[in-house]
């Protein structure tokens, strides 16, 4: 199975999949981000963000389904993919496979999002590539808590700004591993 915890950047995504992983120790963490790190290094992308490359869905879907397979685990991913198309190509990939997906979206508000985002450190040591890094998750507010209105039919919708704990059993309550 694949709980897959999307929000907007600054939505709680990588705390809760923390939070779930220290609850199922033996769940695998897949970040589908490195994927996307990786591929930046060997070609162009398009429009600065790397889910524009139709190979970063593909092997996203593809790692995802060789962890769940290989491994027997629950695969924890913690990523934001806000266009309904690209989920459904991810999803649609793992479900066409007999890969369950479990998608849970934290909805947060834009004044809290701002907020987070605000006080996070994501590059310690290196201001510039830091303060880039905020930018690029503030700039993508407006859409990300849009996304909301056109999520999968089969996502569950979770208030985002409950705290991580109380989130966590919710995720486990839904997917039966609690």
């Amino acid at each position: 199975m694949i709980i897959w915890i999307n929000g907007a950047f600054g939505s709680g995504k990588t705390t809760l999949a923390a939070e779930l992983h220290r609850r199922l120790p033996g769940a695998l963490l897949f970040d589908p981000e490195h994927v996307g790190f990786l591929l930046r290094e060997i070609v162009e992308v398009p429009g600065g963000d790397f889910q524009n490359i139709p190979l970063w869905r593909k092997q996203v879907a593809s790692l995802a389904r060789g962890l769940a397979e290989e491994y027997g685990r629950p695969v924890l991913a913690p990523m934001t993919v806000v266009r309904r198309a690209y989920a459904d190509e991810i999803f649609g990939a793992l479900e066409q496979a007999g890969v369950p997906v479990r998608h849970f979206f934290l909805d947060v508000s834009a004044p809290v999002l701002e907020r987070r985002l605000h006080d996070r450190v994501l590059v310690p040591g290196d201001p510039e590539r830091d303060e880039a890094a905020r930018r690029w998750g503030k700039a993508r507010i407006a859409e990300c808590v849009a996304a909301v209105g056109s999520l999968r039919e089969d996502t569950v919708v979770l208030d985002g700004e409950l705290p991580t704990d109380e989130l966590a059993g919710q995720v486990l309550a839904r997917t039966g591993l609690g």
